[in-house]
């Protein structure tokens, strides 16, 4: 454990705060690089450059990919278009996850995009778990400023010891910083890197109201600029990876600038249409992170309610790593 300290540490001393726009000066993997096949047979298309993936949801499945490694922190990123057109009830995810280890106390930092009826807009969900908290939903709901259907976007996650923060395009829209409030809510193991699109015609759109209608299918998500930028992690022995070999790479974040949180505040005043710090019908009383804004309480409640579908390690096909499973009440610790 001690070796795994330091060679933690000496990852952490590559991080160092930067402006917006670092993530064009990190490595882009080819997909076989960092990625498997998780689910869905045919319907994962990898493209001939190497660097592209196509996943469809159709009436016979969905599909999915996993990363190769585990990661204890770090940058990691993609972008993604997603299917145009009709697409209520359909559910694309970009996220992190263990629950396929720790079934009972899984961590998640969770993307979610959730398609719409014809004239509607996609709505992105960010939301965590930690040491298996599935009955404390930190979700957040917005809009965006653009049509993610039209062209690419880049979707990012940067994990450390105490924070976390989701970009979209290299703009901060949410921040989490680790209290002690949290206690163990904060993801703190190891996770993969996952990706999947299915159906979620039950709550994804209006609360369940519209379907997935399958006339307009496949629904096709496409992904690319795969980056993944962090301490990975041997799933068996629970050793890290990182070395004083490792190679010093170009800087990621460990913070937010000034003008990015100029930025975040601007999206969230304009897009955000949902956050649980509010939810009174959930929580009688916010839980202890919450930050509560009287007005920003007031502009929410012209929202509808919201539905949520859970935690993605209820959904749909697990991935079982081949080598090793550990038990949710092994003695294991990474903090």
């Amino acid at each position: 454990m001690v070796n795994y300290y330091m060679f933690f540490l000496i990852f952490l001393s590559c991080i160092l705060v930067l402006v917006s726009g670092f993530s064009r000066n990190l490595p882009i993997l080819a997909f076989d690089e960092g990625y498997s096949h998780l689910f869905g047979d045919n319907n994962l298309m990898i493209l001939k450059d190497g660097k592209s993936v196509h996943i469809s949801l159709d009436k016979r499945t969905g599909a999915g990919f996993v990363s190769q490694d585990l990661y204890f922190h770090g940058f990691f990123s993609a972008s993604i278009k997603l299917p145009a057109d009709y697409t209520a009830g359909v559910v694309v995810a970009f996220y992190m996850s263990n629950g396929d280890m720790f079934e009972k106390n899984h961590d998640e930092i969770d993307f979610e995009f959730l398609g719409n009826i014809r004239g509607k807009d996609w709505r992105i969900q960010t939301n965590i778990y930690g040491n298996g908290s599935t009955s404390v939903g930190r979700e957040e709901r917005y809009g965006l400023w653009f049509d993610p259907s039209e062209d690419f976007h880049q979707y990012s996650i940067l994990w450390t010891e105490n924070l976390i923060i989701f970009y979209v395009d290299n703009v901060p829209i949410r921040e989490i910083k680790r209290t002690k409030g949290m206690g163990g809510d904060f993801p703190s193991k190891p996770m993969s890197l996952i990706a999947t699109i299915w159906d979620g015609s039950n709550w994804a759109t209006n609360g369940g109201k519209y379907k997935v209608n399958y006339k307009y299918a496949p629904y096709i998500a496409e992904f690319s600029d795969f980056i993944l930028h962090g301490c990975a992690v041997d799933p068996i022995v629970l050793s890290s990876k990182c070395d004083n070999t490792t190679p010093k790479t170009p800087s990621i974040p460990t913070g937010i600038t000034l003008d990015q949180r100029r930025k975040m505040e601007n999206f969230r005043k304009k897009q955000m249409q949902y956050s649980y710090c509010y939810d009174k019908t959930r929580y009688k009383v916010p839980p202890p992170e919450c930050v509560i804004d009287p007005k920003e309480a007031e502009r929410l409640q012209a929202f509808d309610p919201v539905t949520f579908g859970g935690s993605h390690h209820h959904h749909g096909k697990q991935h079982r790593r081949s080598r090793s499973k550990l038990k949710e009440d092994d003695d294991v610790s990474f903090m």
